[in-house]
């Protein structure tokens, strides 16, 4: 009896079956949707149940082993945590690209725009990112972050909304498969090398690593979407601005989501510059501090040395003792 109404909540709805692709089913997009709000509302709980536990489990025994500070131990249950999602939305959306043909056919990103009717996984995929970071907004209360960290951790999170709700609703999908699988390889590298850096302040190798990943995503994301917006949607045959239909190719359409792009890409950049900077001068800081430390036990030995060899010191070519007195001469007895 209940089965209609639960599958409202756990399948994609809005699919239509396309008889030039000989009934294969497509789901739609909606812009303003009841149903797809429950989804993610849906998706949201039961991807908080299995995180929770594991969270809660294998985490803070770690941190007992460790012994890390409070700040460091929030900060290692986050990485943890973001490290196992993306490396699940990195498989997730390798898989949903190869399958789909984006990778060995990049005229795809753009081809037949807008891209209205999605696969399956495709909408799937977009449903599951955008529920796993929307639940991100109440876990910050529940995990009972600091107030100092909230303004950093809302800031990606908003980040990550706006970028994959974007791409869902301006009807460009395909191009957000693409470039959420450059972000994911770049951040759980990054959680990786934040792990094993708690773990061992003195591994730092994976950083760079990550520097190396983080900057060659940044050029890939860039010029992927230069090349799509910029030049596959303005050779398509309509430039009409359709809500309707889901066209929004026009002129000014294009130059504000390759604006926003920049924007976003360049302010991750600077971040990035600001970052490497300060660990520079982190590691300045203690080399010049190991360099002290090494050079202190020296001095005391060689001042003593002096001491003992001049038990006073000379003023006018005679030798004085400590208190300024000058020794008595000894007298020559005649013979």
């Amino acid at each position: 009896v209940t089965a209609k109404t639960a599958f409202i909540f756990i399948l994609p709805q809005y699919n239509s079956s396309l008889q030039s692709l000989g009934r294969v089913v497509r789901f739609r997009i909606k812009v303003v949707s009841a149903v797809d709000s429950l989804q993610d509302h849906f998706y949201r709980w039961h991807e908080t149940l299995p995180l929770h536990p594991g969270h809660l489990r294998c985490l803070p025994k770690i941190n007992r082993r460790l012994h890390l500070s409070k700040v460091k131990q929030s900060r290692f249950n986050e990485s943890g945590q973001l490290a196992a999602f993306h490396l699940a939305a990195m498989f997730w959306s390798l898989y949903v690209a190869a399958s789909e043909g984006y990778l060995s056919n990049p005229k795809t990103l753009w081809e037949s725009y807008p891209h209205v009717y999605l696969p399956f996984q495709v909408k799937f995929f977009y449903l599951g990112q955008l529920a796993y970071w929307l639940h991100a907004l109440p876990e910050l209360y529940f995990q009972k972050v600091k107030k100092e960290e909230i303004p950093r951790q809302l800031q990606y999170i908003i980040l990550y909304l706006l970028h994959i709700g974007g791409a869902y609703l301006l009807n460009l999908t395909r191009l957000g498969v693409i470039l959420l699988l450059l972000q994911s390889v770049s951040e759980f590298l990054f959680h990786i090398a934040r792990l094993f850096y708690f773990t061992d302040e003195n591994n730092q190798k994976l950083f760079n690593a990550w520097a190396v990943v983080f900057v060659v995503s940044r050029l890939f994301t860039l010029t992927l979407s230069v090349l799509t917006i910029g030049f596959g949607l303005a050779r398509a045959e309509i430039h009409t601005f359709n809500p309707d239909k889901g066209n929004f190719n026009t002129l000014l359409f294009r130059m504000i989501v390759l604006l926003m792009m920049c924007i976003s890409q360049t302010w991750m950049m600077w971040r990035f510059i600001h970052f490497q900077l300060r660990r520079w001068r982190e590691s300045c800081k203690e080399q010049a501090a190991k360099k002290k430390t090494a050079i202190a036990p020296v001095i005391p030995k060689q001042q003593l040395k002096v001491l003992k060899r001049e038990s006073g010191y000379h003023e006018n070519g005679l030798l004085k003792a400590e208190n300024g007195s000058t020794p008595r001469q000894k007298k020559i007895k005649a013979p």
